[in-house]
């Protein structure tokens, strides 16, 4: 395995709320009250349907508002990566991640662990810079066990509730959380910030048509049919918990666009040439008038190093 690169389930596609519209040469986000399932592919108009889109919007009649997963995975944590994240507005490129206890940040430094005092008490998350930042992992279907559709969001309902979700299913499977029959629903809100007009979030639920005493029936006949046929999940959870620390950060330059859309939709996104994936970061690096987030935080952090220590009052 390779060394300093994370290892996330595989995708074989997107699961978005609303979509990203270009207006006056601004990306900007366009509010919607459905799902919609893409692909990895992405052209000028957009990102490419899966078909899975077509089929669920014929049994639903139009609108995608749920959709039956299963979970890889019977750790929480494992199958919703939650964390405050920074990210350059510019590159899309991590510079800090942190679970309000510790942080890993990307200084002149190089890389190091440092304590995380979470977005409200931290000076570089000034102007909503350091946002909580989620991605759920869930197969749609059985052609691909250990193939998964990603949700990214930004959004603190989804964040919680999910959070809260995951961890009950959980405990009330006796750790089954892999074998539960289960659905992604869009739920709707309205908050005094949104003045009225509501909001919406994703919850994750038994799947429809079923009691909680049915689904439970079903994960353990499942849990045993794997189980005698040799699947074993413990040891597919250590192997992508072991994955997934093997980086120090999970998101890659290629999915930088998909980041900083769901981040900053409010800045224009340019798409990156296949051809300069391979390059050093230098040549990647464009030429602009203005720093970057990245580069104020490598003058914030060289500023520090540079001060004299105060003197001290004892003789």
């Amino acid at each position: 395995m390779i060394k300093g690169l994370a290892i996330t389930p595989p995708v074989l596609g997107r699961i978005s709320i609303g979509k990203v519209v270009e207006k006056n040469g601004m990306r900007l986000p366009e509010k919607d009250d459905q799902f919609t399932i893409t692909s990895q592919v992405q052209t000028r108009d957009g990102w490419v349907l899966h078909p899975l889109d077509e089929q669920l919007r014929k049994d639903q009649g139009g609108k995608i508002r749920s959709i039956p997963v299963r979970l890889l995975f019977n750790d929480p944590d494992l199958n919703f990566r939650a964390e405050y994240c920074l990210f350059d507005r510019t590159s899309g490129r991590p510079l800090c991640v942190g679970n309000g206890e510790t942080c890993k940040r990307s200084t002149s430094e190089g890389l190091q662990s440092l304590p995380c005092p979470s977005p409200d008490g931290c000076p570089l998350a000034k102007g909503s810079n350091c946002k909580p930042y989620g991605r759920l992992n869930v197969a749609i279907g059985d052609d691909d066990l250990l193939g998964s559709f990603v949700f990214r969001t930004t959004g603190f309902n989804s964040i919680r509730t999910l959070s809260a979700r995951l961890s009950y299913l959980q405990a009330l499977s006796g750790d089954r959380l892999a074998c539960l029959p289960l659905e992604i629903r869009l739920r709707g809100k309205s908050t005094r910030q949104s003045h009225g007009t509501p909001i919406y979030y994703v919850d994750l639920i038994v799947r429809t048509g079923l009691s909680m005493e049915e689904a439970l029936a079903q994960a353990n006949i499942l849990e045993r049919a794997r189980r005698d046929a040799g699947f074993d999940q413990a040891a597919l959870d250590v192997a992508a918990r072991d994955g997934l620390l093997n980086g120090a950060f999970e998101d890659s330059d290629e999915e930088a666009e998909q980041v900083l859309e769901e981040f900053y939709p409010e800045a224009t996104v340019t798409s990156t040439p296949q051809t300069t994936a391979i390059s050093s970061y230098s040549s990647r690096k464009p030429k602009r008038d203005k720093p970057t987030l990245h580069d104020l935080i490598m003058q914030r952090t060289h500023s520090l190093q540079d001060q004299p220590a105060a003197p001290s009052n004892q003789p």
